[in-house]
């Protein structure tokens, strides 16, 4: 059999119409690096694999590399993926502009896949310039991805990177009249309003600057301690809705929860004078425990 029908059975497909064996040889390099990286778990035997592809698919003549150009998007794609195993994200896009010369001419897919990695590990900032002038390029505007990405440039880039009349700009203008129906744009400015008004509305993150303080106050345990409290109280909380409060103990459980106030806002645990209440609070925490899961606590028969 010969390398042509070698590669159909490969992929389904036959591949592109070259006068010699090349693109078979490319497809089974494209094959051996999807399997290195998806059944063997090889992540950096499959971007060299990657890169050796590449290298050969630089070495055919400009129309042969025209023809070629899914199996370039297809090696660069995995190239993507195999960096970002090996938990090197930072030089993916880097790496992708070794291969295209200019941004504008990246496929949209690979596009969209390096803007979802860059926005999972919380960078999206480093695409944002390279996806507006992808998105302003002329020859963009009839790939097939172009809604994807200028929704991906939307959602992941500018709206959590609080670049919200830019947004607008783009939902508005020229890009989002190519890439979005009028119902999507008016539905896409009212969330953007929406989003807006929430800002405003919204005071500073008061999580955000409650740990913050915590993190810089040395009695830091204290507050682990009431985090954790905090969930057995929910648990309690849970079982009474679904025992119902006559067999709940609320007055065991009001009392620890006055013990907790005074134990951890009014007392010093290190005090020596601390030491009855926390007992007590103990003997609370271990009667309450038994009545709920009353069960755990039966002998074997």
């Amino acid at each position: 059999m010969n390398c042509l029908s070698d590669s159909r059975s490969r992929f389904g497909r036959s591949p592109p119409p070259l006068s010699s064996c090349t693109s078979s040889q490319l497809f089974h390099t494209l094959d051996s690096a999807a399997e290195l990286m998806m059944v063997h778990g090889d992540f950096q035997a499959a971007f060299d694999t990657c890169n050796t592809g590449l290298e050969n698919l630089r070495r055919l003549e400009p129309e042969d590399i025209n023809r070629c150009a899914e199996l370039k998007a297809g090696f660069c794609m995995l190239g993507v993926q195999a960096l970002a195993e090996l938990n090197q994200w930072r030089g993916v896009f880097s790496w992708v502009l070794q291969h295209y010369e200019h941004q504008e001419h990246v496929p949209a897919k690979i596009m969209q896949l390096c803007i979802l990695l860059y926005s999972k590990v919380g960078e999206p900032a480093v695409m944002q310039e390279a996806a507006r002038d992808w998105l302003h390029g002329p020859s963009n505007v009839r790939a097939a991805g172009f809604r994807s990405v200028a929704e991906l440039y939307l959602l992941h880039i500018l709206v959590p990177l609080g670049h919200l009349e830019e947004a607008r700009e783009l939902v508005a203008g020229e890009v989002g009249s190519d890439a979005f129906t009028e119902e999507q744009r008016r539905t896409a400015l009212d969330v953007l309003e929406e989003k807006a008004r929430q800002n405003q509305e919204d005071p500073v993150n008061l999580e955000a600057t409650l740990d913050s303080e915590v993190a810089a106050d040395p009695a830091s345990t204290q507050g682990s301690l009431l985090r954790k409290l905090e969930a057995m109280l929910r648990i309690f909380y849970r079982k009474c809705l679904r025992t119902g409060s006559g067999s709940f103990p609320l007055r065991n459980l009001f009392l620890a929860a006055v013990l907790l106030y005074m134990l951890l806002f009014r007392l010093d645990p290190a005090f020596p004078s601390s030491f009855m209440w926390i007992s007590k609070l103990l003997q609370l925490i271990k009667q309450t425990w038994r009545a709920i899961f009353p069960s755990y606590h039966q002998p074997l028969a």
